[in-house]
């Protein structure tokens, strides 16, 4: 691969005009078919094949009016008098009336006459008009009043003290992505006039949620950030802001890619945020690590063109098996048949794989067009000579104790970790939103009147066809709801509805506990383990929906998915790092510290946003897909380094060091870049916690905390310590899994000495076996730690 990366570096170098003109076009092109053909970005967590779907799917057959619970386009403006008042009080009525006057004339709201229409209705007249027909229909039924008082307080709009009130409806759209931001905002304002006089009232709701892309202040700080340490690295105004051109373009065309696979697939909006974090930190690192082997290749050769070659050749392999390893995690991902989450991960590879193919081919296009003047600008100056620097300082400090180090390390990891036994993962909901936001204070509202279960209802969908007595049908019904009631946790179920032939029936369960508690959870799990019960006794069949229902069930399914997914990111990770390092117990090292990395960064996660310590988020449950997304991401990352630092190690390695002497080499070339890269990439990460949305905030720790963790405590201290530790066993190869494993080259090993072109007689076993530059023999001995070049 060396020799191959070599040419193409020194052709990129000198054909710069061409390179350039088509990564230009490709953006410009892109970018043009893609903001034709895109579609609107919409969040549906479902997952086919899980008991809620399933249960839905029966719920749309009997009653085909039933859409999918994730894309009604509802909404709820929940009003309250101030203390000691009602809603029904003259003055309060009237203010009420005022808000719904005004709600009736905003856009793509129901059409007069449509049954969405009569829903925005004051709540004191709805709850008076709902609780009449349930005494009215219990009187046909011979129902007992008491009964019908209770169903109709459980489904009633206003509270019992009369204080708060809700008023509900669906926008006229045929998907919630059809609501227009112009209409939110027009709902937003006329809340805001019911507050100014003198309501309390807020607003939540699917129809209400923004599919807006977040802003770019994240994304320009964790740049301004990255152009600081480029400056500090290279020293050079120039050099700083190559990597940074670079990215940008490859993260527009990742981006415009994103934008029109909208047409193709659905994709969530959390999608394209992803796709720009990583696309950013791994196309700055990238470049970086090319550019930094590029000047230290400029110390040995006056051909900038065979200094691009030879920078592309080492730097740049590792740079192709670090991005390999970022988009085997991402793509990973569709092994676990979660449709969301299988298009988040490949929409973000797609982004890396750009960042790759820039790096490899923009980065030194770009030094050829700038020639002797890629570090211009320069802002400090450097002893060229200085071979010892902070990192080979600290590769010694390490040396004097590394089994300590090593435990040392291991300790604060393991520590970091415990919390993932708390772990508690939930799907973003309005329970869960920022207390500030509008549809936080709805939701507590909402809880302070009805009590918690009001906003995580379940549905039983009775499927009734199998009973050929309609009256045993209807009686069936009942006993479903009776059942239903009896178990633990439950304020009220009751039958919502009845199919026109009566083949059919819907339970509404109302829980006394919110969506996110346990209780509801055990109680879903009674519901479902005790069916078979009451479907022998009467015949029908049952199955449990609802949006609490299906958000359960995928936060499930994506938990259990977590050590599967696990097991073969690190089973792909120690086979490729094996092909990477031709060595067994180096893979395994790298193998269980990414581990350790992603277990304290999970740990710190839970503490700082689902425990709230420090106080800096609230706490609440992970997003459901948060920690798997997390494990794929931080496997790319972490490999990043163990390749970028250890591939100079086996370098100085392969080129006569000993094993000890491998490990200094590899951290006076590679620490401070790799130093760098990591400030770069924590930096990114770490600016998106500026963002609103809970989901991304919780990501950009993450992603910050893992890169710290790994490349800090890992790469720089674990792993050294442990290369000490292994000495030249380390880099030991079984003979007959050396000849399996394809030769690679990641560490230039066919490009010879710095100062040295290649020539063909260098390439491998270009003479023949047994001949001066039969690599199979070269191999010999350097696993027995005595070759010198």
């Amino acid at each position: 691969m060396a020799t191959y990366l070599y040419r193409l570096g020194r052709t990129a170098y000198r054909r710069w005009p061409y390179f350039i003109a088509a990564w230009l076009i490709a953006l410009v092109g892109i970018g043009g078919v893609a903001t034709t053909i895109s579609k609107p970005m919409v969040d549906s967590f479902s997952i086919p094949g899980i008991p809620s779907e399933q249960a839905q799917q029966l719920q749309q057959e009997l009653f085909p009016e039933a859409g999918d619970a994730f894309d009604q386009a509802s909404a709820t403006v929940v009003v309250a008098a101030p203390e000691g008042e009602e809603l029904a009080d003259p003055a309060n009525t009237a203010r009420v009336d005022a808000l719904l006057t005004e709600l009736r004339t905003l856009p793509q709201m129901p059409a007069d006459g449509t049954p969405g229409a009569a829903q925005l209705v004051s709540p004191v007249d709805a709850a008076e008009g709902q609780r009449q027909q349930m005494l009215d229909a219990a009187a046909d039924q011979g129902t007992p009043v008491d009964r019908a008082e209770a169903n109709a307080a459980a489904l009633a709009p206003l509270s019992a003290n009369g204080r708060i009130g809700t008023i509900t409806w669906t926008f006229d759209v045929a998907t919630v992505t059809d609501v227009e931001p112009a209409t939110q905002d027009a709902v937003l304002a006329a809340v805001d006039e019911a507050r100014a006089s003198g309501l309390t009232a807020e607003v939540n709701g699917a129809g209400m949620q923004s599919f807006a892309p977040p802003g770019a202040s994240s994304e320009l700080i964790g740049i301004a950030i990255a152009a600081l340490v480029l400056v500090l690295t290279f020293g050079s105004l120039v050099a700083a802001g190559l990597p940074i051109v670079t990215a940008l373009i490859g993260v527009g065309i990742g981006s415009l890619l994103v934008v029109g696979a909208t047409a193709f697939w659905e994709l969530g909006t959390m999608t394209p945020t992803l796709a720009t974090m990583l696309g950013l930190a791994v196309g700055i690192d990238y470049a970086l690590f090319i550019l930094s082997r590029y000047r230290s290749e400029l110390l040995h050769t006056d051909d900038r063109s065979e200094a691009a070659g030879r920078a592309l050749g080492t730097a740049g392999s590792a740079v192709v098996f670090a991005g390999l390893t970022v988009i085997i995690a991402l793509s990973a991902l569709a092994l676990v048949r979660i449709p969301f989450l299988t298009t988040m991960g490949l929409a973000a590879a797609a982004t890396v794989l750009v960042a790759v193919l820039i790096a490899l081919t923009l980065t030194p296009a770009i030094l050829g067009m700038l020639k002797g003047k890629a570090f211009a600008g320069r802002v400090r100056t450097e002893k060229s000579g200085d071979t010892t620097g902070n990192g080979v300082r600290w590769a010694r400090l390490v040396a004097r104790a590394p089994a300590l180090v090593a435990v040392l390390a291991v300790v604060v990891l393991g520590a970091l970790a415990i919390p993932m036994k708390d772990l508690h993962l939930a799907l973003p909901s309005d329970t869960t939103a920022p207390t500030e936001t509008t549809q936080r204070k709805a939701a507590d509202l909402m809880t302070e009147a009805f009590g918690p279960g009001r906003q995580g209802p379940l549905v039983v969908v009775v499927d009734g066809r199998d009973v050929s007595d309609p009256s045993a049908r209807s009686a069936a019904y009942g006993e479903v709801a009776q059942w239903a009631a009896d178990q633990g946790d439950v304020a009220n179920a009751q039958v919502i509805g009845v199919n026109a032939d009566n083949t059919g029936a819907q339970v509404l369960v109302t829980p006394r506990s919110g969506p996110d508690d346990e209780a509801t959870l055990t109680l879903l799990d009674d519901l479902r383990a005790t069916s078979p019960d009451i479907e022998a006794s009467t015949g029908v069949t049952v199955g449990v929906t609802g949006l609490t229902a299906i958000q359960t069930d995928v936060s499930e399914k994506l938990q259990d998915a977590l050590l599967p997914y696990l097991a073969v990111v690190v089973g792909l990770a120690f086979i490729l790092l094996m092909v990477v390092f031709r060595s067994l117990l180096v893979p395994l090292t790298a193998t269980i510290g990414f581990l350790l990395s992603v277990l304290a960064t999970l740990g710190a996660t839970i503490l700082v946003f689902q425990e709230g310590v420090g106080g800096l988020f609230e706490g609440a449950p992970l997003m459901s897909f948060m920690p798997i997304l997390v494990i794929g991401i931080v496997f790319g990352l972490a490999m990043d380094y163990q390749v970028f630092l250890v591939t100079r190690m086996r370098e100085a390695f392969v080129h006569g060091d000993t094993a000890p002497e491998a490990v200094v080499d590899g951290f006076r070339h590679g620490a401070r870049v790799v130093a760098a890269a990591a400030a770069i990439m924590i930096s990114v990460f770490a600016a998106f916690m500026l963002q609103d949305e809970p989901l991304i905030q919780s990501i950009g720790f993450a992603l910050a905390a893992a890169v710290f963790f790994d490349a800090v405590i890992v790469r720089m201290t674990l792993i050294p310590a442990l290369m000490y530790l292994m000495g030249d066993t380390a880099w030991w190869l079984p003979r007959w899994l050396d000849r399996i494993l394809p030769d690679v080259d990641v560490e230039g090993q066919q490009l010879g000495r710095p100062g040295q072109t290649p020539a063909r007689e260098t390439w491998p076993d270009a003479d023949g076996p047994d001949g001066p530059n039969d690599l199979d023999g070269e191999r010999e001995l350097v696993d027995a730690g005595r070759h010198r070049a």
